[in-house]
């Protein structure tokens, strides 16, 4: 098999701003994977490493050095067929680096469904072609943010998510000033990306509790490392707590099911690694009777569509957070799922259905 990374920059139509960050363009690094047949043969799967300095640390250097090296030794030997194995050794290759090894894990499935003439969504054994993703809201003022917000129920989407956690006062303001805006039907979630201290967060959701905002979630409330703040949290108030940044891997689930720290988690293929520890993550949580989503960070049709392609395959307890490449002005690839309002809709091509990168 023959590795090869692409490095890419697409620009988004409006800048999308979190308590974290601000982003105008989804920057990423993508992996084409060949398997090496000869002449018209050759067949080719696709992976997806977005930079997240914030979040993971990921960067698209590191990331290439990451596939460029460690991992491209890992798979010497192996031909397009040992997927198993593959899968086993990426996850082995490096310390951390959960976007490279998300890259060439979504790739080695893209190719190993190709090959078989099944899309990516059929071979992880689905029939399902359509999903729902909700729509995020970047942070703002409460004016924008209400006119915002029309819009996207305007433009079809029924679940909203509001990025919070950089004023928990105005926060509240800005809410409350979003839900009389769209009525009382689409969802309204919440995404604090760590911004709150724990007394902020308990704060802040009773007080959208009593005013009677109908918050379906909330992500993430305080920071990743305080399980015990956040646990403290979810036993204080009657909105469902949604794990985000805490999460990265098994070990980080079991900690917030043994600790009772929230009631859902985000499983996001960038920071656990690919689609074989997101399908591990997904079916503990399954199995310990937690919810889950499946998110994206900000990132292009390639890794949106794997992710899609899984929850295709492995149906989540709520409406999932994979809106990210709808923001793009233009994708970086050929084919691919695309948007209709909320619903994406999944290629009927093999695997990803993704063609080749956009000249």
């Amino acid at each position: 098999m023959k590795l090869t990374t692409h490095l890419v920059s697409a620009p988004l139509h409006t800048p999308f701003v979190t308590a974290l960050r601000t982003a105008t363009h989804a920057e990423s690094l993508l992996v084409e994977l060949s398997d090496g047949e000869l002449g018209d043969g050759e067949l080719s799967g696709w992976g997806e490493a977005p930079q997240v300095w914030k979040v993971t640390g990921d960067s698209l250097a590191g990331s290439k050095a990451c596939i460029e090296g460690p991992i491209t030794a890992a798979l010497d030997g192996l031909g397009p067929d040992d997927l198993t194995e593959a899968l086993r050794r990426v996850q082995g290759a490096a310390v951390g680096n959960f976007g490279a090894k998300d890259a060439v894990d979504v790739a080695l499935h893209d190719l190993a469904a190709r090959r078989r003439g099944q899309t990516l969504h059929g071979f992880l054994g689905s029939t399902v072609d359509v999903v729902r993703t909700d729509m995020t809201l970047s942070v703002g003022d409460p004016d924008a943010l209400a006119d915002t917000a029309k819009a996207r129920v305007a433009d079809g989407f029924d679940v909203l998510k509001l990025k919070v956690g950089t004023d928990a006062t105005g926060d509240i303001e800005r809410v409350r000033r979003v839900r009389d805006a769209i009525g009382p039907e689409p969802r309204l979630r919440l995404d604090a990306n760590q911004g709150w201290t724990r007394r902020d967060a308990v704060t802040v959701i009773r007080a959208l509790e009593d005013a009677g905002c109908a918050i379906e979630l909330v992500e993430q409330p305080v920071a990743a490392a305080d399980l015990d703040g956040m646990a403290w949290v979810t036993d204080r108030v009657g909105t469902p707590i949604l794990a985000d940044e805490s999460v990265y891997g098994v070990r980080d689930l079991v900690a917030v099911i043994r600790q009772g720290a929230a009631d859902l988690v985000n499983v996001k293929l960038a920071k656990c690694g690919g689609l074989a520890p997101a399908r591990t993550l997904l079916e503990l949580a399954r199995e310990h009777g937690l919810g889950a989503i499946v998110g994206c960070m900000m990132e292009g049709h390639v890794g949106v569509g794997a992710a899609a392609a899984l929850v295709s395959a492995y149906p989540t307890t709520a409406v999932n957070d994979l809106d990210a490449a709808w923001w793009l002005r233009e994708p970086a690839v050929t084919g691919g799922i695309r948007y209709d309002g909320s619903l994406i809709h999944l290629p009927s091509a093999p695997g990803l259905g993704v063609t080749g990168l956009r000249s």
